[in-house]
């Protein structure tokens, strides 16, 4: 039987404090609000008490954030993909943002189990002046726990409409694409991180942004499987491949710190639940 879940998350500014307000149908929810950086910016941990989702099961995430209010939101543990018996699970996310919102985007990696069906949405609409940051990070299998993947298919998508578009297939018995050098190369964990804009960012900011970024890179054992470019005026984007999370995560991680830095001149405390 599928289990099915949807969650709204709204954030607003009230009084220079971003307040976050939520609704929820199922097994999806958010815990109580932190705020470890002072009131202007909301810290959530969204949490799927299942742990995961099997063929026709469907999460349904859709966040607003209202002007001037920043929400932080992450997991507190990887979403899992199990194998599936035939039918599709699917994780679709879609974020509004009005104009002067930011927003950050910080789930844990998802797990692709050997069998699974699964696709993983991610969609922004960003009004202008309002800007997000977000990273999407995906295993292959369990690699150390011997349960490689070999059977199934992955599809990831986000999307900035009419600005930016990030589609992959990945099937287990395209050896071409998970093997080649032109492909994964034998990696089996892909991330992307992003800074996405709703207006065009000016060429400094963003010239600046990637030199963060490729100096962060340069300094760590991934530089080799791991680039920043900024496909449109409105996005920056960092991907790496790596051959576990661990690696992958803490090179994004970095980035991110220093983006926090470059973009809104903030310090970035890691969430709490990073370190539970």
């Amino acid at each position: 039987m599928a289990w099915n879940a949807t969650l709204s998350l709204d954030y607003s500014l009230q009084a220079g404090k971003t307040v976050a307000h939520f609704r929820h149908d199922g097994p999806l929810r958010i815990l109580q609000s932190l705020y470890p950086e002072g009131d202007a910016v909301c810290h959530n941990v969204l949490v799927h008490p299942p742990g995961g989702l099997v063929g026709g099961d469907t999460l349904d995430i859709a966040v607003t954030a209202a002007t001037g209010s920043h929400g932080l939101i992450t997991t507190p543990g990887a979403t899992r993909f199990y194998k599936s018996l035939g039918e599709t699970a699917l994780q679709r996310t879609r974020i509004r943002l009005e104009a002067g919102a930011r927003a950050e985007w910080l789930p844990m990696e998802a797990l692709c189990y050997s069998g699974c069906l699964a696709e993983n949405h991610l969609s922004l609409d960003l009004a202008p002046g309002a800007e997000l940051m977000g990273w999407d990070v995906t295993a292959l299998g369990l690699p150390s726990a011997g349960q490689p993947f070999v059977e199934g298919s992955f599809c990831q998508h986000i999307e900035l409409p009419g600005v930016w578009l990030e589609r992959a297939r990945i099937r287990a018995d395209d050896r071409l694409l998970l093997d080649s050098p032109l492909g994964l190369a034998g990696q089996r964990c892909v991330a992307t991180l992003f800074f996405a804009s709703g207006s065009k960012l000016e060429r400094k900011r963003r010239e600046l942004a990637l030199e963060v970024a490729r100096e962060v890179m340069g300094a760590h054992a991934l530089v080799n499987t791991a680039g920043a470019t900024s496909p449109d005026a409105q996005v920056i984007v960092v991907r790496v491949l790596a051959p576990l999370v661990e690696p992958a995560m803490g090179l994004l991680k970095q980035v991110w710190k220093n983006w926090r830095r470059h973009f809104w001149d903030q310090a970035a405390p890691s969430p709490r639940i990073w370190s539970a």
